[in-house]
């Protein structure tokens, strides 16, 4: 049942240990069955997100690319998770080391759940921050620094990010700062490395500084494919925010949605009033800013909000998609427009809207509330934690690329061979869509302007096809333009 263990925690608390004998009693009565149940359960909906992630990215590239930021969302689970386990839950001083005496101790995040399944519930989340960040090296960036920077990222940047946020001795938590579910260290942090990774990596070649490259999304499908998975995920992600299975996780859950919901409709309205067409793409891209907007918020603010947060998220990560043209950075896949500027506005919605009746929904969280309370000093701790954590990101990341390409062997950037025939080839010789690609080429071969269109296949303007491609040695590389439409292959 979900209304609380059957007995009180008996063991030594603040001290690291097991939580009890674990031969002579039955650990599960101090827990609900139906908070594990949830906790669990939203556990695999946040791994879900991961390759989500790697989908959504892969049909935003070029299609030369797209396998690598798969593989590149998959790799993040792995590192992550091991950093996770080895020592970013506990790297405090330790003790806790390799999962050292974590078993049913009540956790620092809720007495209501185990170190135990603390530990896994939040691993999900230092698994997808970097898997949001890593898609900045689309097109350019090498694959082993990716994963070198995976573990030294986790370590060095997510890891005290979430500390301070989350944790009772944490600056910004002591301070009074809301984060319900990562608006800082998942969403701003992410956003900031992009920004930074891209920045250290430089512009792909043949970037234009005012309309960037001349390519399309090359598969909306995965675009959608991806949408779908992390708008499932994120109802674990917002709602195991909760830690227990109660009243404020079903909130949680449904601010979720109706923010999503109001985001992809106000991203699309942008589109259109723009180019007087339905974008399937601008909607899942609107999902997306309403989902980051509200994820520091989910758990303390009213119903009505949800509907401010998708409506300003929506247009505050539409118009931030041209910043990077102000800032000169070749943010490829709009990394920081999404989720920095995303988690940004979150935040600083929550400093305006927490209720502190909607936080005690739990029946433990007492919170002064923000502006509709009329507390309205939380908007200055909300914007102290999302300047301090977009800050912290930012530098920590360039100091950390710039040391990595000082090592040999850890170069940033793939060669321009590389990038021109794509990091599919280049880093990891293996192809999404080698059919295609056959076709293609054997259609240019013949000067014939052929309409190849699939389901999956949304153009470049300008297609770089590798003789290798083809498997016919010695072919020459060739650079198609004209032969051609946007609706071709």
């Amino acid at each position: 049942m979900s209304a609380g263990p059957l007995t009180e925690y008996a063991g030594v608390m603040g001290v690291a240990d097991s939580g009890g004998d674990l031969l002579a009693e039955d650990l599960n009565l101090y827990y609900s069955g139906g908070d594990f149940a949830w906790i669990m359960t939203c556990s695999a909906l946040v791994l879900l997100m991961v390759p989500g992630v790697g989908f959504f990215y892969s049909g935003l590239a070029r299609r030369k690319s797209a396998l690598a930021l798969i593989w590149l969302s998959l790799i993040s689970i792995a590192v992550a998770g091991f950093q996770w386990f080895f020592w970013g839950a506990f790297i405090g001083d330790l003790s806790n080391f390799g999962l050292m005496k974590v078993l049913a101790q009540p956790s620092v995040g809720s007495t209501k759940l185990p170190d135990l399944l603390f530990c896994l519930y939040q691993g999900m989340f230092a698994a997808i921050t970097p898997a949001f960040a890593i898609g900045a090296a689309a097109d350019r960036g090498r694959m082993l620094p990716c994963v070198v920077f995976i573990f030294i990222w986790a370590t060095v940047v997510y890891d005290p990010i979430a500390y301070w946020t989350w944790n009772a001795n944490g600056w910004s938590f002591k301070m009074g700062g809301l984060d319900f579910a990562g608006g800082t260290p998942v969403h701003i942090s992410s956003g900031a490395a992009a920004l930074a990774y891209s920045l250290m990596l430089g512009k792909r070649t043949g970037y234009n500084k005012v309309n960037g490259l001349p390519y399309r999304p090359h598969n909306v499908t995965h675009v959608v494919l991806g949408t779908v998975f992390l708008w499932v995920g994120w109802f674990g992600f917002n709602g195991g925010s909760a830690l227990a299975a109660n009243l404020r996780a079903v909130m949680a859950c449904i601010m979720t949605h109706i923010a999503a919901c109001v985001g992809g409709l106000t991203w699309c309205l942008l589109d259109y009033r723009l180019e007087r067409k339905w974008s399937t793409v601008g909607f899942c891209s609107g999902a997306i800013a309403g989902l980051v907007a509200i994820t520091p918020a989910a758990g303390y603010v009213p119903p009505w909000s949800a509907v401010v947060f998708g409506v300003v998220g929506g247009i505050a990560c539409n118009l931030a998609t041209k910043l990077k043209f102000l800032l000169g950075v070749d943010d490829a896949l709009d990394i920081f427009a999404e989720h920095g500027v995303g988690g940004i506005v979150g935040n600083l919605l929550t400093g305006l809207v927490a209720a502190d009746y909607i936080a005690h929904l739990d029946y433990v969280t007492s919170i002064p509330g923000g502006w509709v309370n009329h507390n309205y000093i939380q908007l200055a701790y909300q914007l102290a934690d999302s300047v301090a954590g977009f800050s912290y990101s930012f530098v920590m990341t360039c100091i950390i690329l710039f040391l990595m390409n000082l090592v040999p062997g850890l170069s940033l950037r793939v060669s321009a061979g590389e990038e021109e025939i794509g990091l599919d080839d280049g880093e990891l010789g293996e192809f999404a869509y080698v059919a295609v690609y056959r076709v293609a080429v054997a259609f240019a071969r013949q000067g014939c302007p052929f309409a190849f269109v699939t389901a999956y296949d949304y153009v470049e303007i300008t297609r770089h096809i590798d003789g290798a491609l083809t498997g016919m040695p010695g072919s020459p590389s060739h650079s198609i333009k004209g032969h051609f439409s946007e609706k071709t292959a």
